[in-house]
């Protein structure tokens, strides 16, 4: 990756000496968490995406992994994401913030060890391949189940969750597909291993309820866009075989974006490439992101020169 500088613990240093020592409790328990975020070039110069709405779900992932503090604010951290694309020179990058367990820990409890932060920003590429968003992506049910929510707290983006996703994704990418989805423990539609999921029905876009998925950003946004088009959106349970009979299945993430659903479990989902309301959400949604929309200034904070 192409990181020129990261930012760590509030100074910029060059990204080569950016390193943690062996013994770091983060990297043996899974005690950290993080974020993923897009900066987009725009008219105006490159705009990091709904970047306070993501630190503040940092924080709050924070707040749920036990953490009492952080070092830094929620004004700060925005400022230091800025400063780090600034000092690398991008237009265009994802940016991860990385909160983890320094010195100490090593009893299991947060409360021994320290917590220290990196940010690193480097050019993206499309996340589920070059042609996913024209021909939509091939997907099938895991035999992995998605995480409990009183076993791994779902709702925050916590690295020691993410093995979880990690053996569905190989799983699925070994047998041939593009991704994998995921159901909960009562056997309904969870979410898929890095972006939530959509079907839609006419004109109603539904997606699985916030209790057990993580409660994306890119998620509300869409469901915004969706609302302003005048679709019908809502939150209801989801079963397998209502995947199967979708006019149209899309995932969002803030690497995905937005991508269709082609095919799932080998039965092809609509006319099997993009339906017309992904490619609107789809969009709405690159608007958005690159300022083309009077929503978007809301949602977009300028990386100045400075």
């Amino acid at each position: 990756m192409d990181c020129k500088y990261i930012w760590m613990n509030g100074k910029l240093i060059p990204g080569t000496e950016a390193q943690m020592p062996f013994l770091t409790p983060a990297v043996h328990y899974g005690m950290a968490v993080f974020e993923g975020i897009r900066c987009y070039r725009t008219a105006k110069g490159p705009a990091v995406f709904r970047l306070r709405e993501h630190i503040e779900r940092l924080h709050r992932s924070a707040a749920v992994l036990g953490w009492r503090e952080l070092p830094f604010t929620v004004g700060q951290l925005m400022e230091a994401c800025q400063e780090t694309i600034r000092a690398n020179g991008h237009e265009e990058c994802y940016i991860r913030p990385l909160v983890f367990l320094t010195n100490g820990g090593w009893n299991l409890n947060i409360d021994t060890g320290q917590a220290h932060v990196g940010i690193a920003v480097w050019p993206w590429k499309a996340y589920l391949g070059a042609k996913a968003e024209e021909q939509g992506v091939r997907a099938n049910v895991s035999s992995f189940t998605r995480h409990h929510p009183n076993v791994m707290m779902t709702k925050a983006k916590i690295a020691g969750n993410y093995p979880n996703s990690v053996l569905a994704k190989t799983e699925s990418v070994r047998l041939g597909f593009d991704e994998a989805i995921m159901l909960d423990t009562q056997g309904l539609v969870s979410e898929c291993t890095g972006a939530n999921i959509f079907i839609v029905k006419g004109n109603q876009v539904m997606t699985p309820p916030a209790a057990q998925i993580l409660d994306g950003i890119t998620r509300e946004t869409v469901m915004t866009l969706a609302r302003e088009m005048g679709l019908t959106v809502g939150e209801q349970t989801i079963s397998r075989d209502q995947l199967y009979m979708a006019n149209e299945v899309f995932v969002t993430g803030t690497a995905a974006e937005v991508i269709p659903v082609r095919e799932i479990d080998f039965r092809t989902i609509g006319n099997g490439r993009a339906g017309p309301i992904t490619q609107k959400l789809q969009q709405a949604y690159h608007a958005a992101v690159r300022g083309e929309l009077p929503r978007a200034a809301e949602w977009l904070s300028y990386v100045s020169s400075r």
